[in-house]
């Protein structure tokens, strides 16, 4: 089945080998220390990974399904529910940096890099990484950031803007000790007792972007890369024969169970 280089919609974007790139992108999230240190400390416990790795898999996910599938009401539901969570988790004179979940430049950064993990992906299923997507696609996606806190018009405007955006928060990253141990613990897969670790390591090196790779000392040779891109195209060429309720698991399954949730009263995160 031929699938367009480039996608329509934002919609397009939704799709199961995502999910690949999730550790990857939790590594560069978690780089800028407001944000890593945030997760480190939080006393919130039903959000963590280690505690409640299950419990994390859907609420993250069903996060993603309603930014970039989900209906008006549904982001607005979900951006208060998880703002009520994230009211909790903010610095204390103890913390090595200051930090507020609900700190919209933190936010932005987070969908930021959530939003490279959309785009790398669809261009290594089409066999084109590093493509960039159209503007019209790039701005649909600002829904991932206000989906929580982040105004509109912090969005960059255009994909261009969102380079230059990117390139200037680089300099802010930083791995800290405390931090690459939990980095460590997630490529470990700690969370489910080590399976699949040497899988999601080789994925997660293929999918980190510079300087994070090297930030982390993992290695990678050019037959590393030529190999991951060819196993991405290759399952490309099966993820666009699905139906898209197939190919958009397990986003529209979450997003379902969201919407079952608010249906029955139940809590949402």
């Amino acid at each position: 089945m031929p699938v367009d280089r480039l996608p329509r919609t934002a919609r397009d974007l939704v799709l199961a080998p995502v999910l690949l790139a999730a550790t990857a992108n939790v590594i560069m999230e978690l780089a800028l220390p407001p944000v890593g240190y945030g997760v480190l400390e939080s006393r919130v416990d039903s959000g963590n990974l280690f505690h409640h790795p299950f419990h994390r898999f859907r609420t993250t996910n069903a996060y993603l399904g309603v930014a970039l599938l989900g209906s008006e009401r549904d982001r607005r539901d979900y951006r208060g529910a998880v703002g009520r969570s994230h009211a909790q988790v903010r610095s204390t004179v103890e913390s090595p940096v200051g930090y507020r979940a609900t700190d919209r430049d933190l936010q932005l950064w987070v969908a930021g890099c959530i939003y490279r993990a959309f785009e790398d992906t669809w261009g290594l299923l089409v066999g084109e990484p590093g493509l960039r997507l159209p503007d019209p696609v790039y701005r649909e996606c600002a829904t991932i950031g206000t989906g929580l806190q982040v105004r509109p018009e912090q969005w960059p405007p255009d994909r261009a803007a969102f380079d230059t955006y990117w390139a200037a928060a680089l300099p802010e990253v930083r791995i800290d000790p405390p931090v690459r141990a939990y980095f460590e613990r997630l490529l470990d897969r700690e969370y489910l007792g080590g399976f699949g670790a040497a899988a999601t390591r080789w994925w997660s090196t293929g999918f980190l972007h510079e300087p994070f790779r090297s930030m982390m000392g993992l290695p990678w040779s050019t037959a590393d890369q030529a190999r991951f891109e060819e196993r991405l195209r290759r399952m490309g060429e099966i993820v666009f024969r699905l139906p898209p309720t197939l190919r958009r698991l397990p986003y529209n399954a979450c997003l379902t169970d969201l919407r079952l949730r608010r249906l029955l009263g139940r809590p949402l995160v």
